[in-house]
């Protein structure tokens, strides 16, 4: 059971009981031909994920983004949108292969496994989100009660299918900064990996 939800640690009392949807529209893929957003996480500065993979945003406080499981030549980057020069694409063909999710390999995410079971996952949340919040009250006060309100209901869904999730730090494996949750779902007859970022312990960066 979920012991203490997000409003209990926040000194939330009243939380929406409707969501408010996203203007995301379901599965949009956020491409460009010349610039991308590249999200990092606010507190170790990793770079988390870009906005070339399909993506939503729910409730206003959670990024999913659709991923890919890929085969391809150990170091190799490949973002949608984005291909690599003639002569980048000739080298490296005696690499060895790396098997993974494309968001992962791409930004060079590490899975953690940190959380034997949900009390553990909740208490480092517990943390985390007093963290996000001071950055909030600091720099975006407008966004307080939208993260205390939804992330509440959110988590709960969320650690409701604890035994299905994966996670990943950024690049530097430091577990006071964000950790990205992901699960597999069939979408299309496919099973699809589905990360999960929290959108107010992000900065986005173009590039």
């Amino acid at each position: 059971l979920f012991a203490a939800d997000v409003s209990a640690w926040l000194g939330v009392t009243n939380f929406v009981k409707k969501s408010e949807v996203s203007n995301f529209p379901s599965f949009q893929s956020q491409k460009t031909t010349v610039k991308m957003k590249i999200y990092k996480d606010i507190i170790t500065g990793d770079e988390m994920f870009a906005d070339t993979y399909k993506m939503k945003l729910v409730d206003e406080v959670i990024y999913e983004v659709y991923g890919k499981l890929v085969s391809r030549s150990q170091g190799e980057i490949n973002i949608e949108g984005f291909n690599p020069s003639a002569e980048e694409a000739d080298e490296g063909t005696d690499s060895a292969v790396e098997t993974g999710v494309d968001v992962v390999l791409n930004h060079r995410l590490q899975e953690c496994f940190a959380f034997g079971d949900k009390k553990s996952f909740t208490l480092y949340l517990k943390d985390y989100m007093k963290k996000v919040l001071a950055k909030l009250e600091e720099n975006a006060p407008d966004q307080v009660e939208v993260f205390k309100t939804n992330m509440n209901k959110v988590m709960k869904e969320i650690l409701g299918r604890f035994k299905d999730l994966q996670f990943y730090t950024g690049e530097s494996m430091d577990c006071d900064g964000m950790v990205a949750m992901c699960e597999y779902r069939e979408i299309d007859g496919t099973s699809t990996p589905v990360l999960m970022f929290f959108k107010h312990g992000l900065d986005e960066e173009k590039c």
